[in-house]
């Protein structure tokens, strides 16, 4: 079946994900629409694209990914459609789909040249790549799309190594994803820090900080039972370092 999932930096709080789905509804209707995340980095792609690659793996084929990180909203960067195993992005081509091009072995790439009657310069999400993604789940989108190729995607790693995005409980993501070879390794933060590797919470003292694979194969700073991002003054961005 396919859904369309919405990755954003909108926050929950506001209009913005209310008109998104107002549009589905309209557009797409019957179609399951699933609020993946809304606090991606604000106004930042490149984070954002490393935990949108990491995420996309809980999600089948089919899946339409309608994901707007846009701090350029309204200027020259192209509104794109991106294949990659089975599952589809709409978006802007900033570098928010650019990690799940490094880290596919093919891609293919569409730009939308398609445009509503009223386009806000400012909200390209609701107006443009709602209506795209809803074409692609109602198999209407031929129209709106021509071939295209992604931008900036030469040299691109596939893997970051800093802080990419902070939980719910203060606990910081990176953009490493787990090997086993990391096991046992210390991680250094902003090369001053330094933590040990431990499998769980529990595992440590209350207050203890450590590093961890996460839920969803990153790398994970966190404390037990307290926030890594205010205790440890953690900011988004900042390298980290196996040792």
């Amino acid at each position: 079946m396919t859904r369309i999932v919405l990755f954003s930096d909108f926050g929950a709080e506001g209009p913005y994900l209310g008109q998104m789905h107002a549009v589905l509804q309209q557009q797409a209707p019957g179609t399951p629409v699933i609020d993946l995340l809304s606090n991606a980095p604000s106004g930042n792609p490149r984070l954002s694209a490393y935990l949108l690659a990491a995420l996309r793996h809980y999600l089948p084929a089919h899946s339409i990914f309608l994901s707007v990180v846009d701090p350029g909203v309204g200027g020259p960067r192209a509104p794109v459609v991106v294949q990659a195993d089975g599952q589809y992005f709409v978006g802007p081509d900033n570098g928010l789909f650019n990690t799940v091009a490094a880290q596919t072995q093919s891609i293919q790439c569409w730009e939308i040249d398609w445009r509503p009657r009223h386009c806000s310069m400012s909200f390209h999400g609701r107006d443009l790549f709602a209506p795209v993604a809803a074409g692609l789940a109602t198999g209407n989108a031929a129209g709106m799309l021509q071939q295209g190729q992604l931008t900036g995607t030469e040299d691109w790693p596939t893997d970051l190594p800093a802080l990419i995005y902070f939980d719910h409980y203060g606990n910081a993501m990176t953009g490493l994803r787990y090997s086993e070879a990391f096991a046992g390794r210390k991680l250094r933060i902003a090369g001053k820090m330094v933590l040990s590797q431990a499998d769980t919470f529990c595992a440590l003292p209350a207050g203890q900080a450590f590093w961890y694979n996460n839920s969803i194969g990153l790398l994970e700073i966190a404390i037990n039972q307290g926030s890594a991002r205010e205790q440890l003054q953690l900011q988004p961005g900042m390298p980290v370092e196996l040792l």
